[in-house]
């Protein structure tokens, strides 16, 4: 009994560490949004959770399996934690998809066997962008990117307007690119303009 004791507490110790460890995503700044100049940039954590609610959406459009897209858009930039957000200049010298996977696997490795399991298989069906879930989850990942980059470009930062030009061409699913059409097209303040109309 003693020892179930003490497998239960280590368990919960090394969950708390995995708990601990996504809450630095709010601290990790976006690197590629500061080598603009933009100052309180968004945070890994922020780019996730919307990543996520636009991978929900597109699951639903594309008819997959929306669980698998929730948990590839929620845990793909973790590793980031550890390694941060190296924007494109830094990963020239720098092999970013092994220090992913390395950083990836010891963070799932304080969880449950079963957990951890899960997360590793469904990271890699990610990377190798053969099924339906996975190359949603990365059209949620590179049109979040955008719509955040038609944010800052309406905010003022005219340089974001670079981050507009490519990655349009590496959206694959329907639902995506008409997002994006409807996004780069519409005034960011629309939706709530429209709520603060004035009514008697």
């Amino acid at each position: 009994m003693r020892k179930n004791v003490n497998k239960q507490a280590l368990t919960a110790k090394n969950i708390h560490k995995f708990i601990t460890e996504v809450g630095m995503l709010k601290r990790v700044v976006r690197s590629g949004w500061s080598v603009l100049g933009i100052k309180n940039a968004e945070s890994v954590a922020e780019h996730s959770f919307r990543c996520a609610v636009i991978g929900y959406v597109l699951a639903h459009l594309e008819k997959a399996r929306v669980y698998k897209v929730l948990l590839m858009t929620l845990f793909n930039d973790l590793a980031e934690a550890r390694i941060t957000d190296l924007h494109k200049m830094a990963q020239r010298y720098i092999n970013i998809d092994s220090a992913e996977d390395r950083a990836f696997c010891q963070q799932a490795g304080y969880l449950p066997r079963k957990l951890e399991l899960e997360l590793v298989k469904i990271r890699k069906e990610y990377r190798k962008q053969k099924t339906i879930e996975s190359i949603i989850a990365r059209d949620a990942d590179i049109l979040e990117c955008l719509i955040q980059a038609r944010e800052y470009f309406q905010h003022g930062f005219s340089q974001a307007r670079h981050f507009m030009k490519k990655a349009p061409a590496f959206l694959k699913t329907k639902s995506a690119k008409k997002l994006w059409k409807t996004a780069k097209n519409t005034d960011i303040s629309n939706w709530w303009f429209k709520l603060g109309e004035f009514r008697r």
